[in-house]
């Protein structure tokens, strides 16, 4: 089975216009998912140039960044760590808040859930803003771990979300 290049996976990738409302064009992951083949090799890819050992925790941020990041937790023998919209993790958490276009959004993270000095990756499927991921980059830092990188499946360049993580390497394999 041959390593499927970024070309290949993005291919995979639906357009849905007009969702989940008018103007918005949604890229559907699922036929990603859909193909073993092509799954993994995005797993291969976004971990990168991590081999077992040299990551600590993956950490998700919710919903979609979950399915990568348990992959390449497993592939990295690496703890998985779930950031979480606020109230849906049960036990102590410590927030943060970000802006979207109209108010604030929390997301939250186990007290627990990383060791200061643990060596994270930063996993989600999409870099729009990065209102979201600016904010997982801080929970992780209150926790007093470090980031060893950001990856994510796709990033919406127009959208300049990269600009809100300054001071992190960022990747991404797929720009629109």
């Amino acid at each position: 089975m041959t390593t499927p290049t970024a070309a290949e996976i993005e291919g995979a990738i639906r357009n849905v216009p007009d969702f989940p409302k008018p103007g918005i064009q949604f890229k559907d992951i699922t036929p990603l998912l859909a193909d073993a083949r092509l799954f993994a090799g995005a797993v291969d890819l976004l971990t990168g140039k991590f081999q077992p050992g040299a990551v600590d925790a993956v950490v998700g941020i919710d919903a979609r960044g979950f399915i990568f990041a348990a992959a390449a937790a497993v592939k990295l023998r690496a703890s998985l760590v779930p950031i979480r919209k606020k109230g849906k993790l049960p036990y102590r958490t410590i927030e943060q808040d970000y802006a979207l276009e109209y108010g604030t959004a929390t997301i939250a993270m186990h007290v627990d859930a990383l060791k200061p000095g643990a060596r994270v990756l930063l996993l989600d499927d999409l870099l729009a803003t990065g209102g979201t991921a600016a904010a997982a980059a801080a929970l992780i830092r209150k926790l007093g771990a470090q980031i060893l990188e950001i990856a994510f499946l796709i990033e919406l360049k127009f959208l300049k979300g990269r600009e809100k993580l300054n001071g992190y390497p960022v990747r991404s394999i797929i720009a629109y």
